[in-house]
């Protein structure tokens, strides 16, 4: 029996579906309630010890809820403990350490308060997901140009990182994992370039080289990943499948 956090985003979804079809019985928690979703609120505790009680493995998905991802790993931690669960697998970013965002600040701390909380777990790092690089240019739609940042990026598409997950959910816990990312590193801007053409926009696309310790740490290429690269789809193949 497997529990599934964020079962019903960008991730989990392909997770879910992923897991199910490798002959897991499934649990998607969600803070809805609906057919095949068991329904838990990470951020009050309300529902989690029901939702917990008889699994197997936790992989827990569930993140960007304003800023309480800490919050809601430590609930998720706590029913763990007493539910018994044998494996927690928690997805995390690659550079976290490196590139001071807030939101990736919180991301250490999970993976501190996982790895010193006594369920055995494991740990997977993924480069940015495609959808992440097509929303980044589709909120700007209504711009003159297209702006980019001057670094490089390795996204990755999401039905990969969920086969990895499933592959790691079917396995004994091996604490942290190798981090994985797309087929290619490539320019921000030249992701613009791809962008606008699959879109049929003709628009200027404007490098924009920012200051700060955050876009250091992306031009330095900490939320790269050096070596053979684990993905296949190519943001152009993701877009076409769009």
């Amino acid at each position: 029996m497997i529990l599934v956090t964020g079962a019903t985003g960008t991730l989990g979804v392909p997770t879910v579906d992923r897991l199910a079809a490798a002959g897991h019985d499934v649990r998607a928690l969600s803070r809805r309630s609906g057919p095949g979703l068991v329904t838990g609120d990470l951020l009050t505790g309300e529902g989690i010890d029901a939702a917990v009680n008889g699994v197997d493995t936790v992989v827990h998905l569930a993140t960007g809820l304003r800023r309480k991802d800490v919050v809601i790993a430590r609930t998720l931690l706590d029913a763990s403990r007493r539910a018994g669960v044998e494996h927690l697998l928690l997805i995390s970013i690659v550079g976290i350490d490196h590139i001071p965002l807030g939101y990736y600040r919180d991301k250490v701390e999970i993976e501190r308060l996982v790895a010193d909380s006594g369920v055995p777990h494991t740990i997977l790092r993924a480069t940015q997901f495609h959808t992440l690089v097509d929303q980044l240019f589709t909120v700007q739609r209504r711009l003159p140009v297209l702006l980019a940042p001057s670094f490089r990026v390795q996204p990755i598409a999401p039905s990969e990182v969920a086969d990895r997950l499933v592959e790691l959910a079917s396995s004994a816990p091996a604490g942290r994992v190798p981090d994985i990312g797309g087929p290619a590193v490539r320019p921000l801007p030249e992701l613009a370039q791809v962008w606008a053409t699959a879109r049929g926009i003709r628009r200027r696309v404007v490098p924009a080289r920012l200051p700060g310790r955050v876009f250091a740490g992306y031009r330095a290429g900490h939320d790269l990943v050096p070596g053979p690269p684990y993905g296949r789809v190519t943001f152009e193949e993701y877009l076409a499948a769009r």
